[in-house]
Protein backbone atom coordinates (compact mmCIF):
# COMPACT_ATOMS: atom_id res chain seq x y z
CA UNK A 1 0.00 0.00 0.00
CA UNK A 2 1.06 3.48 -0.70
CA UNK A 3 1.11 5.77 2.62
CA UNK A 4 0.26 9.64 2.43
CA UNK A 5 2.96 11.46 2.24
CA UNK A 6 1.00 14.78 4.30
CA UNK A 7 1.30 17.37 6.74
CA UNK A 8 -0.82 19.76 8.45
CA UNK A 9 -1.21 23.27 6.85
CA UNK A 10 0.53 22.51 3.28
CA UNK A 11 1.19 24.65 0.31
CA UNK A 12 -0.58 22.07 -1.91
CA UNK A 13 -1.52 18.52 -1.62
CA UNK A 14 -1.18 17.14 -5.10
CA UNK A 15 -3.98 14.02 -5.53
CA UNK A 16 -2.72 11.78 -8.00
CA UNK A 17 -5.86 8.93 -8.84
CA UNK A 18 -4.41 6.23 -7.49
CA UNK A 19 -1.00 4.60 -7.13
CA UNK A 20 0.39 2.35 -10.10
CA UNK A 21 1.68 -0.73 -9.34
CA UNK A 22 4.98 0.19 -9.07
CA UNK A 23 4.46 2.66 -6.87
CA UNK A 24 2.31 0.49 -4.42
CA UNK A 25 4.78 -2.51 -4.69
CA UNK A 26 7.44 -0.10 -3.13
CA UNK A 27 6.28 2.49 -1.11
CA UNK A 28 6.85 5.46 -3.08
CA UNK A 29 4.94 8.08 -5.00
CA UNK A 30 5.50 8.43 -9.12
CA UNK A 31 8.12 5.09 -8.92
CA UNK A 32 7.01 3.85 -12.47
CA UNK A 33 9.90 4.33 -14.66
CA UNK A 34 7.84 6.70 -17.25
CA UNK A 35 5.77 8.78 -14.32
CA UNK A 36 7.10 12.24 -15.28
CA UNK A 37 5.98 14.02 -11.92
CA UNK A 38 9.74 14.43 -10.31
CA UNK A 39 11.26 15.72 -13.37
CA UNK A 40 7.94 18.41 -14.10
CA UNK A 41 7.95 19.18 -10.49
CA UNK A 42 11.86 20.33 -10.61
CA UNK A 43 11.34 21.95 -14.08
CA UNK A 44 8.32 23.51 -13.39
CA UNK A 45 10.24 25.58 -10.15
CA UNK A 46 8.44 23.39 -6.97
CA UNK A 47 11.28 21.54 -6.24
CA UNK A 48 15.30 23.18 -6.47
CA UNK A 49 16.50 19.50 -7.64
CA UNK A 50 14.86 16.91 -8.91
CA UNK A 51 13.47 14.45 -6.23
CA UNK A 52 14.18 11.22 -7.04
CA UNK A 53 11.17 8.74 -6.24
CA UNK A 54 12.74 7.15 -3.33
CA UNK A 55 13.41 9.82 -1.72
CA UNK A 56 9.73 11.04 -2.16
CA UNK A 57 9.12 12.49 1.48
CA UNK A 58 11.39 15.15 0.63
CA UNK A 59 8.47 16.90 -0.86
CA UNK A 60 7.36 17.81 2.81
CA UNK A 61 10.56 20.30 2.77
CA UNK A 62 8.52 22.65 0.06
CA UNK A 63 5.44 22.50 1.65
CA UNK A 64 4.23 19.70 -0.59
CA UNK A 65 2.25 16.58 0.28
CA UNK A 66 0.92 13.80 -1.42
CA UNK A 67 -2.27 11.71 -1.99
CA UNK A 68 -3.98 9.77 -3.75
CA UNK A 69 -8.02 9.59 -4.34
CA UNK A 70 -8.14 6.08 -4.64
CA UNK A 71 -5.53 3.91 -2.38
CA UNK A 72 -6.12 0.68 -4.79
CA UNK A 73 -3.01 0.11 -7.10
CA UNK A 74 -4.02 -0.57 -11.00
CA UNK A 75 -2.02 -0.66 -13.82
CA UNK A 76 -4.43 1.85 -15.37
CA UNK A 77 -6.91 4.49 -13.63
CA UNK A 78 -9.52 3.82 -16.09
CA UNK A 79 -9.56 0.32 -14.47
CA UNK A 80 -11.02 2.03 -11.69
CA UNK A 81 -15.20 1.86 -10.69
CA UNK A 82 -17.49 4.75 -9.93
CA UNK A 83 -18.61 3.59 -6.73
CA UNK A 84 -14.18 3.45 -5.78
CA UNK A 85 -14.43 6.69 -6.37
CA UNK A 86 -17.75 7.52 -4.41
CA UNK A 87 -16.67 5.44 -1.90
CA UNK A 88 -13.32 7.21 -1.18
CA UNK A 89 -14.56 10.82 -1.36
CA UNK A 90 -15.48 11.08 2.30
CA UNK A 91 -12.18 9.46 3.51
CA UNK A 92 -10.34 11.81 0.73
CA UNK A 93 -13.24 14.91 2.28
CA UNK A 94 -11.65 13.83 6.04
CA UNK A 95 -8.26 14.23 5.13
CA UNK A 96 -8.47 17.51 3.72
CA UNK A 97 -10.64 18.69 6.71
CA UNK A 98 -8.08 17.52 8.88
CA UNK A 99 -5.01 18.68 6.82
CA UNK A 100 -6.17 22.06 5.68
CA UNK A 101 -4.18 22.37 2.91
CA UNK A 102 -3.74 25.84 0.81
CA UNK A 103 -4.31 24.23 -2.66
CA UNK A 104 -5.41 20.83 -3.47
CA UNK A 105 -4.05 19.68 -7.15
CA UNK A 106 -5.89 17.05 -8.67
CA UNK A 107 -3.38 15.47 -11.02
CA UNK A 108 -6.05 14.38 -14.15
CA UNK A 109 -9.82 15.23 -14.28
CA UNK A 110 -11.07 11.77 -13.31
CA UNK A 111 -10.78 12.26 -9.62
CA UNK A 112 -12.07 15.79 -9.36
CA UNK A 113 -14.91 14.88 -11.83
CA UNK A 114 -16.02 11.80 -9.52
CA UNK A 115 -15.67 13.99 -6.54
CA UNK A 116 -17.54 17.16 -7.63
CA UNK A 117 -20.00 15.54 -9.71
CA UNK A 118 -19.33 17.21 -13.01
CA UNK A 119 -19.09 16.76 -16.16
CA UNK A 120 -17.19 19.06 -17.70
CA UNK A 121 -13.74 20.27 -15.70
CA UNK A 122 -11.08 22.45 -17.13
CA UNK A 123 -7.75 22.77 -16.53
CA UNK A 124 -5.96 25.09 -14.32
CA UNK A 125 -7.97 26.49 -11.56
CA UNK A 126 -11.35 25.62 -10.34
CA UNK A 127 -14.36 27.93 -9.34
CA UNK A 128 -15.27 26.70 -5.88
CA UNK A 129 -12.95 25.27 -3.18
CA UNK A 130 -12.79 21.96 -1.59
CA UNK A 131 -12.82 21.44 2.02
CA UNK A 132 -11.62 24.96 2.36
CA UNK A 133 -8.92 24.40 -0.02
CA UNK A 134 -8.69 26.08 -3.34
CA UNK A 135 -8.33 24.19 -6.50
CA UNK A 136 -6.25 23.26 -9.47
CA UNK A 137 -6.36 20.49 -12.10
CA UNK A 138 -3.20 19.50 -13.80
CA UNK A 139 -2.70 17.37 -15.97
CA UNK A 140 -1.30 12.95 -14.73
CA UNK A 141 2.22 12.64 -15.43
CA UNK A 142 1.45 9.56 -15.91
CA UNK A 143 3.95 8.07 -19.20
CA UNK A 144 0.38 6.47 -19.98
CA UNK A 145 -0.94 10.53 -20.85
CA UNK A 146 0.27 10.59 -24.04
CA UNK A 147 -1.58 13.99 -24.62
CA UNK A 148 0.88 15.83 -22.98
CA UNK A 149 4.33 15.95 -23.91
CA UNK A 150 7.07 16.98 -20.98
CA UNK A 151 7.22 20.19 -21.83
CA UNK A 152 3.49 20.76 -22.22
CA UNK A 153 3.31 19.64 -18.32
CA UNK A 154 5.98 21.64 -17.42
CA UNK A 155 4.28 24.84 -19.13
CA UNK A 156 0.96 23.57 -17.22
CA UNK A 157 2.84 23.40 -13.74
CA UNK A 158 4.97 26.36 -14.15
CA UNK A 159 1.51 28.15 -14.54
CA UNK A 160 0.56 26.61 -11.28
CA UNK A 161 3.51 27.70 -9.73
CA UNK A 162 3.37 31.33 -10.72
CA UNK A 163 -0.14 31.38 -9.46
CA UNK A 164 1.09 30.07 -5.58
CA UNK A 165 4.38 32.46 -5.72
CA UNK A 166 1.50 35.50 -6.37
CA UNK A 167 -0.49 34.20 -3.75
CA UNK A 168 2.50 34.28 -0.88
CA UNK A 169 -0.07 35.40 2.52
CA UNK A 170 0.94 39.03 2.66
CA UNK A 171 2.04 40.17 6.20
CA UNK A 172 -0.09 42.00 8.11
CA UNK A 173 1.24 45.41 8.24
CA UNK A 174 0.49 48.25 10.91
CA UNK A 175 -3.02 50.36 9.95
Amino acid sequence: MLKDIIAKNLTVIFCGINPGLKSAENGHHFSGKSNRFWKVMHKAGFTPYQIEAENDRDILDFGYGLTTAVERATSRADELSKDEFDSSLELFKAKMTAFQPRYIVFLGKAAYQAFSKKKQIPWGPQSEDFCGARVWVLPNTSGLNRGFTLDDLVESYSGFYREIQNDQIEPDLPH
